[in-house]
This record gives structure tokens, C-alpha cells and sequence, in this order.
């Protein structure tokens, strides 16, 4: 899947995990959320790995093609990894498709990745993937999260849920939308 200056990559582990972990490395203002000062040295690797062994999960990795000055020619990458989509499709029901994480690395913030990545994930889950509904869950204190869903159509269901992150409860607030 690609538009005008992102592409969504499926990860692996092989592949992909120092990639990823650059961008987990480029998010500190994420894990400071959850208390902690940034993510584990090997959290890419496990993560990706859990995605392979997890049915209908996928890992999607948010590429951004380098400008012409910013490439290094033939010699090197043409574009980087700067964020993921993390999402499980038919669960927690038929029809129904979860979306477990959209990181965009810090650096990249509030440049439309995000939205270039939904714009890419719509159409895939609706017309290939043949979800019907998405959801997914954001941190009550997470508000700028909130509102980047809330502007791609999401709505809070009213439902939510305590979950356990370390020594920390945090209530998770869900979301969704039709798609």
C-alpha cells in the first residue's frame, strides 16, 4: 500500500526489528506515558515476533520515501521507517478488526503521517481485509491521541477498561468506527 509519500510494509522480525526499534527509540514521549524513561533494548524484536504468532495480527510498518536530498543515491536507503500500525483483523469478533498501535515517530509528528497511514488502511480493511467495524483503545490521559482518532472518524463507544502496565493501572477508553 502506498500514497504520495508514505507506504505500508508488513514487518518482520528478521527484516525489520532494528528499524522498528529506531523508531520506538525516536518516541520517548510514549513510553513516559506508561512511566517509563524509553522502551526495552529488545521490545521491536519481541514485539514483532508476538505478531507473527498472534492469528490475524499484522504489523505494519509506516515508510516514508526520502526526498532526492535526503536519499543517499544508489548506494543507500531510498526511504525509513518512521512509525507502525499494529492491528488484528476479525477480532474481537468476525467483522470486527482492532487496532492495537499507531506510532509515528517523534521526530515526524504532526506532519500527516498518521492520517496518510489511516488513508492507506482504510480502503485495505474495508475492501480486502472485509472488516466492518474498527475499534480500538486510548489512554484517558492520552488526548492528543484522542483527537488524531476522533479527526479520522472515530468515536468514543463509552465503553472502557482498567489494564495492568507495570506497577500502573491505566484505563483504556474505546473507540470505533464503520467503515
Amino acid at each position: 500500500m502506498q500514497s504520495a509519500s508514505i507506504s505500508l510494509l508488513p514487518l518482520s522480525g528478521e527484516h525489520h526489528a532494528p528499524a522498528l526499534q529506531h523508531v520506538y527509540d525516536l518516541t520517548p514521549s510514549y513510553w513516559r506515558m506508561y512511566g517509563l524513561a524509553n522502551s526495552a533494548p529488545d521490545q521491536a524484536a519481541r514485539d514483532i515476533q508476538e505478531g507473527a504468532e498472534t492469528p490475524g495480527r499484522y504489523m505494519m510498518g509506516i515508510v516514508r520515501q526520502l526526498a532526492v536530498d535526503e536519499a543517499q543515491g544508489d548506494a543507500g536507503p531510498q526511504a525509513e521507517l518512521v512509525g507502525l500500525a499494529d492491528l488484528r483483523l476479525h477480532w474481537p469478533q468476525r467483522d470486527i478488526g482492532y487496532l492495537g498501535m499507531l506510532m509515528v515517530a517523534g521526530p515526524y509528528h504532526r506532519q500527516g503521517i498518521g492520517t496518510q497511514a489511516w488513508q492507506l488502511l482504510h480502503p485495505w480493511l474495508a475492501d480486502t481485509a472485509q472488516m466492518k467495524t474498527m475499534r480500538l483503545g486510548v489512554e484517558q490521559f492520552n488526548m492528543r491521541a484522542m483527537k488524531f482518532f476522533e479527526s479520522v472518524g472515530f468515536h468514543l463507544t463509552g465503553e472502557a477498561n482498567r489494564v495492568k502496565s507495570g506497577e500502573r493501572l491505566i484505563k483504556l477508553m474505546y473507540m470505533e468506527r464503520t467503515l
